[in-house]
């Protein structure tokens, strides 16, 4: 019988996941705005902010801001969740920010659309289901792993 339960990275620190589901909400309004416009700053904005969270420098996250704020003036509640898969989730994100950018710099606009599609799909799954596309990725980055050794 084939195991199915998805692993999630964790480490017992806990964040909001109404904010984090806000926070999936812009990337995918300024990832869907990078798609139509193919505006290259953005998906390097997204890059930098990415890089804060996934790195835990939250302070320097002005979309992690612009949640906060959300938060408080929707008096929306606290939904409490571990921060580890939120956090590997925007490594993610960076990753994927990245090669938007390499590939918009070597001329590969359809490449960078696909890659800023992918990311686009990862953040309404989240900001709209509440599910952690990053979970399963870490899933099966953790079977690799122990495949290697």
């Amino acid at each position: 019988m084939a195991n199915n339960t998805v692993v999630c990275p964790v480490d017992f620190v806990s964040v909001n996941e109404n904010k984090a589901r806000l926070t999936a909400g812009l990337v995918v309004i300024l990832t869907s705005l990078y798609i139509l416009t193919k505006l290259w700053l953005i998906p390097l904005f997204l890059l930098f902010d990415f890089f804060a969270r996934g790195f835990n420098l939250p302070s320097y996250s002005l979309l992690n801001i612009i949640s906060d704020k959300l938060v408080a003036i929707f008096s929306i509640g606290n939904k409490p969740t571990d921060r580890a898969p939120k956090r590997f989730a925007a490594k993610i994100g960076f990753l994927f920010s990245l090669a938007v950018i390499v590939c918009v710099a070597l001329g590969l606009k359809n490449t960078a659309i696909i890659l800023a599609i992918v990311l686009v799909t990862f953040a309404l799954l989240e900001s709209g289901f509440g599910f952690c596309a990053g979970c399963h990725v870490y899933g099966f980055y953790s079977k690799f792993l122990k495949k290697k050794s």
